[in-house]
């Protein structure tokens, strides 16, 4: 049995583990004649935020965006609403991606578990760090990085001609800086910091293909969001009906856009990084602002 069966032989546990959970939840919330079934609406927002995560954009931004423009569920609610409904979509861009992107699975192990160890074991150091400034950091340090991929991909068609596709696996040096890279964005995590646009180009910088951080990155949220949103779960944190809308329309649009993705050339691919990047440095800096502002 290979490394990458057993990989997503776990990630198949996790996940069965996650549905069972929510199945549960659901039937308890339909015995007590709670309205269960999403809006047209709210399947729509769940295509249209997973769809343009499946390029690594990210959907907890624009569901929120999308949710408060509608007032369709409490504030309160929306950190346990949009973990619970993306991760499904999430588990099923790992398993695709996983299978369909080539990528040393050895490096995609790595960086992986890497993330989870973030998450488990540096959040708790990392969830004391001022919110606000680590917000205005990694602002700063994306744009920074994002003109350097710019230059890197500049200097490849002007003295090189042709883009190399890059390295599919990571050894060494590299390997560490990937592994200790990933594990400080798994914590980060916790202060709400998405680790899509940051692990793109984290990738994309230390040589490697950049469509190797497709199935690095999902594989990554995949096997933390089923443990954090089972806690919203059991706590009744979240908006139901909502979040049954992410996950039926989130899935089907996964499988659309993955095509699209894996049959993109690599010098698209370089600019839908960089595309990421600078989105991602933008939203980072408005909500540290706006944070500003409320304090």
């Amino acid at each position: 049995m290979t490394i990458k069966t057993l990989l997503l032989l776990a990630l198949a546990a996790v996940a069965l583990f996650y549905l069972a959970v929510w199945i549960r939840a659901i039937l308890r919330e339909r015995a007590e004649n709670q309205p269960i079934a999403p809006s047209p609406t709210q399947i729509a927002i769940g295509a249209i935020a997973n769809f343009f995560d499946t390029f690594g954009i990210g959907s907890f931004a624009t569901t929120t965006a999308m949710w408060r423009n509608l007032k369709m569920i409490r504030d309160e609610w929306l950190p346990g609403t949009l973990n619970v409904g993306h991760t499904l979509p999430t588990v099923a861009q790992a398993f695709i991606f996983i299978q369909t992107v080539e990528v040393d699975i050895r490096t995609l192990l790595a960086l992986i578990v890497a993330a989870v160890l973030g998450m488990t074991i540096g959040a708790k150091y990392v969830a004391t760090w001022p919110r606000r400034r680590v917000q205005y950091g990694m602002s700063i340090a994306l744009f920074i990085a994002a003109c350097l991929f710019i230059r890197e991909i500049y200097l490849t068609y002007t003295q090189q001609g042709t883009p190399t596709s890059g390295a599919l696996a990571l050894t060494g040096g590299l390997l560490v800086l990937g592994f200790l890279g990933n594990f400080v964005l798994g914590a980060l995590m916790s202060l709400g910091i998405g680790l899509y646009g940051p692990c793109m180009i984290m990738i994309s910088l230390l040589g490697m293909n950049p469509k190797a951080a497709f199935p690095i990155m999902m594989g990554s949220c995949a096997f933390l969001m089923p443990m954090g949103s089972t806690q919203y779960i059991k706590q009744k944190g979240y908006d139901l009906r909502a979040a049954l809308g992410l996950a039926l329309g989130g899935i089907p649009a996964v499988l659309a856009a993955v095509y699209i993705v894996k049959e993109m050339e690599v010098k698209y691919v370089r600019w839908i990084v960089v595309a990421v990047v600078l989105y991602t440095a933008i939203s980072l800096l408005r909500s540290a602002l706006k944070d500003k502002r409320e304090a």
